[in-house]
């Protein structure tokens, strides 16, 4: 197989390699979450706290979803790198198009569980009751856009089983500018609240998804997606689903531990909901550094494990341990020294402002 945006994950430096995969991939997961993080900006600044905390409160649910089925995308990816380590193309291209179909299927069960979900959801999150409608609806129309969700996601997890990474993230990078603009268009154009960003985020997931879709659709070799040939593989759907939901759900466990403070914050009013939701964002980004050294890792040994090259597997997994608790610390410690520089900076304007 010879394709330019493919990464040789058999030979070569093994640091330099996962930096490559992991990188784009953390910053793509980041930008996922940015898009609830820049809907919470827009509507806090331009239209009202309430608005601003109905978006926020959906935070924690969206991020569960989102973990859950990057997850289960995990099974498509490590099967199609381990056919690819095996060199076997004719089968990494049927469980491109089995994941393919998954993808579509589990998106539009996802839209109809949605619509139904919604409301008891945000009940059982406690959320304020002067922003509940609001975020009902902010959810209900997120949910709409989930077969462009799980489109993407799974599109990303196939061009990732090469190495490629950059593609999905320039999507996704073209996908955020939009989803900005149009909040600020939704918002100040049109004097919407929270409906009008979710509306924002669920016409740039399309776009998204639609930049994937025409990537594979124009890919040449085993990662050549035909819809004509659109159907599941019982043996290959059970691989994806053996790797992707375990995957899925350990990434679920974490997600809920969120959703529970979530509950107990929304106790405590609309004001503490906006503020939990904007410390969230700065977790999630560094949950997001070591999930994206995973994904590279898991693609790596996939195909080593295939190729028989067990000792570069063991490898791997070292190197990866280090490079996530190194990037990891870094951002932690940046985050450390813009809070104490924030906190001077606000002391010191309002010493200025008394004197």
């Amino acid at each position: 197989m010879e394709n330019k945006h493919a990464i040789n994950m058999l030979e070569g430096s093994i640091y330099k390699n996962l930096c490559i995969i992991a990188i784009p991939i953390a910053l793509s997961n980041i930008l996922q979450q940015l898009f609830n993080a820049s809907d919470t900006a827009v509507v806090g600044h331009f239209a009202s706290s309430q608005a601003m905390a109905a978006v926020g409160s959906n935070a924690p649910v969206i991020n569960m979803i989102v973990t859950f089925f990057t997850g289960l995308s995990i099974g498509a990816n490590v099967i199609i790198a381990r056919c690819i380590g095996a060199k076997e193309e004719d089968q990494a291209n049927e469980v491109l198009h089995t994941s393919f179909v998954l993808a579509i299927i589990s998106g539009f069960l996802m839209l109809i569980i949605g619509q139904i979900i919604a409301k008891p959801v945000l009940h059982i999150l406690n959320t304020p009751t002067d922003v509940i409608d609001m975020a009902t609806l902010y959810l209900r129309i997120y949910f709409c856009g989930m077969p462009f969700l799980m489109i993407y996601d799974f599109g990303s997890a196939v061009l990732r089983s090469i190495g490629d990474t950059k593609r999905p993230l320039f999507f996704l990078i073209i996908a955020g500018i939009v989803n900005v603009c149009l909040n600020l268009v939704f918002v100040l154009g049109f004097h919407r609240n929270a409906d009008g960003v979710a509306l924002a985020t669920t016409l740039a997931n399309g776009l998204s998804s639609f930049l994937i879709f025409h990537t594979l659709i124009h890919e040449q070799g085993m990662l050549h997606l035909d819809i004509h040939k659109l159907g599941i593989q019982k043996e290959h759907l059970r691989a994806i689903l053996w790797i992707g939901l375990p995957a899925g759900l350990q990434g679920l466990i974490f997600s809920i531990s969120n959703v529970v403070i979530q509950a107990a914050v929304n106790h405590f009013g609309s004001a503490c909901v906006a503020g939990n939701a904007a410390a969230l964002n700065f977790e999630y980004i560094c949950y997001f550094i070591v999930y994206g050294f995973t994904q590279a890792t898991m693609t790596f040994i996939s195909q080593n494990y295939a190729a028989k090259n067990y000792a570069r597997c063991r490898k791997t997994t070292r190197t990866s341990w280090l490079c996530a608790f190194g990037f990891t610390a870094l951002i932690s410690i940046t985050f450390f020294l813009l809070m104490n520089c924030q906190i001077k900076c606000n002391t010191m304007y309002v010493s200025l402002f008394r004197s």
